[in-house]
């Protein structure tokens, strides 16, 4: 409430301010990373014009039009809605084309589980459409629960229920004399990414894998269930792909090349990245009968979860019989790339992505993020016809076949690998986006551009900047290593990327700079790949007002206008080289815990402590003995880091000089592509696709990520000659990378007549 004052001291007190406003010189704008002062100076008008221009309507709309139907691949709906969206580019003044990839996309045939023993259950499989929700009803449109990818099968054995299903589970399960080679695993959703369940169970000699939800993580335990409130109701399921992603992503049938109509392309029947056992979601309401007719030990207490059971372990005496079939097709995928052409350097793209694809009506996940993409494009092409034009060219896709293994953006990511890598500046990314705190991953080197950006714009329900207030989200709920960051650093740190969204064959094959953007924190839910992912239940639970679908328009269009409009492109490496300094630290103590931890463990396996602390009624196996960890040579990484810290040291007092012209665009190329100086022609052990020394998801953890993944999964693994390779390998990336840079700064000083 404002204070009453006086009416003669309010209006003297107007007079005052508007005689200084007269009379002050203009405030000089905020420094901009790239930008001389009276080119930042434009810019910030342009990002003015920008946001006068975004309507959150437009966002609605676009997303009630998008999500009227399920648009999974293959849908007469995906394509509809990929013409559609080419029809609004070209309305914008865009040069747009829809670009076809074919790829391999299974469709259930046969979805058959049961319980065989010691009673009957017949598992419903459906979820239960509501009134309130009025695309939940589409039945003959949607695809019915099931996992992409999975294997055909038909199994019948004991179950045993391990957790969320990742290797340590197995490790608790065998200390308790649970062997699962032969039976039917169960697992909870969470952990890891889905795919690593039935991959780890196949590795445990597992002959089926089911995955269900549980009320604990996502259901009655959390708040109230759909449509009452916004979490899973007990028929909810999770579709999925479970196609190995960690090993290599897009289409499984053609592994690092495009998936052109005539592709030469592998047998299904032996594609490595497919499942090695048949692996099917289910509801809490079907896994309840299941779980609750197994006996055996209890499970350990962070393992129950809220249903109203005993959580037993098994094996048995629970049996069950899981049949699936599938519809083995290729079918057609639609990539929208739309092109403003840059009016200087038209040979320098900017990348904005987001997919349009979904598993049922997909209106969170992905339209949230497409439709402030849409917005953005809309935006920019009302300022071209100002006049206005960028200096480089900006290119705007909507991706397809994102949800069964991010087959789109890799197939066309794998089609054009050269040009991408000669030409691409940065590729910008979003997906699913509701309200609440901003969240940012990417490439370290885009992190300080990236904080000018969260800066300049406000956030929606408190008077601050997005990135003020993501920074005293951090200082109240972060680690203490979080709080102390956004305390003390000027920058808040943004995340490393593992995988998940498209822009993982742009950074983590092609070297790439990228960025994954988005809000969330407010607006938590379980209609995550679900019928309940609609826009009923988005525009009631989580963004109803659009205002974060703006605010991330305005985000991400501040990105794309920086980067096309910049007189030398925005990348800085200080921060870069503070965080791959911080990933050294990281994996050194890694090793050294695990060095300490191996030598207590070792001691009391020799004192026999494990078998005098075991209860006789619950007994409990000792761990397995582990070699000793031997010292690792991290002399060449720590040369090369500070090899780094030299070089961006140079460049940080060489950008601060004007550049001629005619050195601005070998600079540029000198910085885009320094990302590409990071890929190993090897490849990661195992899995050579994935080229990044520095990000790559997690062999075991999917989605999430592994900093130095060579390194650091050697290490995990016990694989110490591999770790004393992966060392050498990655210095020698981060010894190219400085080198590069110094370049940069040789291109960036003046010369001296």
């Amino acid at each position: 409430m404002l204070k009453r004052y006086p009416l003669l001291l309010l209006a003297a007190g107007l007079l005052s301010r508007a005689t200084a406003a007269q009379t002050a010189p203009p405030a000089a704008p905020k420094p901009l990373l790239g930008f001389v002062p009276a080119t930042a100076a434009t810019e910030y008008q342009l990002e003015a014009k920008f946001d006068a221009q975004l309507k959150a309507d437009e966002l609605r709309q676009w997303m009630k039009r998008l999500a009227a139907h399920p648009h999974h691949v293959g849908s007469p709906y995906d394509k509809d809605n990929a013409e559609f969206m080419a029809g609004l580019f070209k309305s914008w003044g865009y040069a747009t084309r829809i670009d076809v990839s074919y790829v391999l996309f299974p469709t259930p045939k046969l979805r058959k589980l049961e319980l065989v023993a010691p009673t009957p259950y017949v598992a419903g499989l459906t979820e239960k459409p509501v009134p309130e929700d009025a695309t939940s009803g589409q039945t003959s449109e949607q695809l019915p629960t099931y996992n992409a990818y999975s294997k055909d099968g038909d199994v019948t054995a004991e179950l045993v229920f391990v957790n969320y299903g990742i290797p340590k589970d197995y490790e608790e399960l065998a200390r308790r004399g649970i062997d699962v080679k032969g039976k039917i695993v169960i697992a909870k959703y969470g952990g890891s990414w889905r795919g690593i369940k039935p991959k780890v169970a196949a590795e445990m000699g597992a002959i089926g894998c089911l995955i269900y939800s549980d009320p604990k993580d996502d259901g009655y335990a959390q708040g109230d269930v759909y449509p009452k409130g916004p979490f899973k109701p007990e028929t909810g399921a999770q579709r999925g792909s479970v196609l190995d992603m960690p090993t290599y992503p897009g289409d499984p049938l053609t592994p690092g090349y495009g998936s052109t109509k005539n592709a030469k392309r592998l047998d299904y029947r032996t594609a490595p990245t497919l499942t090695q056992i048949p692996v099917l979601p289910i509801s809490y309401g079907d896994a309840l009968p299941l779980l609750s007719a197994l006996a055996g030990p209890m499970a350990p207490p962070d393992w129950r979860g809220a249903l109203p059971i005993g959580y037993h372990l098994g094996p048995g005496p629970a049996k069950v019989h899981l049949q699936l079939e599938f519809n083995w097709k290729t079918e057609p995928i639609y990539n929208v790339i739309a092109t403003l052409r840059g009016r200087e350097l038209p040979d320098e793209w900017v990348l904005r992505g987001n997919h349009h694809d979904a598993w049922v009506n997909g209106a969170s996940d992905p339209l949230s993020g497409m439709v402030a993409e849409l917005e953005e494009a809309r935006a920019i092409g009302e300022l071209v016809k100002t006049g206005w034009r960028p200096r480089r060219t900006l290119m705007f896709c909507a991706w397809d076949g994102e949800e069964p293994g991010l087959l789109g953006s890799t197939e066309w990511a794998e089609t054009n690998a050269k040009d991408i890598q000669k030409h691409v500046v940065a590729y910008l990314n979003t997906d699913n986006s509701d309200r609440g705190f901003l969240g940012v991953a990417g490439s370290h080197t885009l992190e300080k551009f990236f904080n000018q950006v969260a800066r300049d714009v406000q956030d929606p329900e408190k008077p601050m900047s997005i990135l003020e207030r993501r920074r005293a989200n951090d200082l109240v709920n972060g680690s203490a290593e979080v709080q102390k960051d956004a305390r003390e650093r000027p920058d808040l740190r943004i995340g490393a990327l593992g995988a998940g969204s498209d822009y993982s064959p742009y950074l983590q094959h092609l070297g790439i700079p990228s960025m994954n953007v988005g809000f969330g924190g407010e607006a938590a839910g379980g209609e995550y790949h679900s019928i309940f992912d609609s826009f009923d239940d988005f525009t009631r639970f989580k963004d109803p007002t659009f205002a974060y679908g703006v605010a991330l328009a305005q985000t991400m269009g501040r990105c794309e206008l920086r980067l096309v409009n910049a007189d030398v492109l925005p990348f800085e490496f200080q921060n870069f080289s503070n965080t791959v300094a911080k990933y050294s630290t990281e994996v050194k103590k890694l090793t050294d815990d695990m060095r300490t931890e191996t030598a207590k463990q070792t001691k009391l396996l020799a004192e026999q402590r494990y078998e005098a602390v075991s209860n006789p009624s619950q007994p409990l196996l000792p761990p397995k003995a582990q070699a000793a960890v031997p010292q690792l040579d991290f002399a060449p990484l720590d040369a090369a880091l500070q090899k780094l810290a030299q070089s961006a040291q140079a460049y940080e007092q060489a950008r601060q000089n004007p550049l001629p012209p005619d050195r601005q665009k070998a600079l540029d190329q000198l910085l885009y592509q320094a990302e590409q100086q990071l890929l190993s022609n090897e490849g990661l052990p195992r899995r050579p696709w994935y080229r990044h020394q520095l990000y790559a998801p997690g062999f075991y953890t999917g989605y999430g990520v592994k900093t130095m993944p060579g390194i650091r999964e050697a290490v995990e693994e016990r694989k110490w000659a591999e770790a004393d390779e992966q060392i050498k390998r990655t210095a020698a990336a981060i010894d190219r990378f400085a080198g590069q840079v110094s370049q940069a700064a040789t291109t960036a000083t003046p010369k001296v007549l």
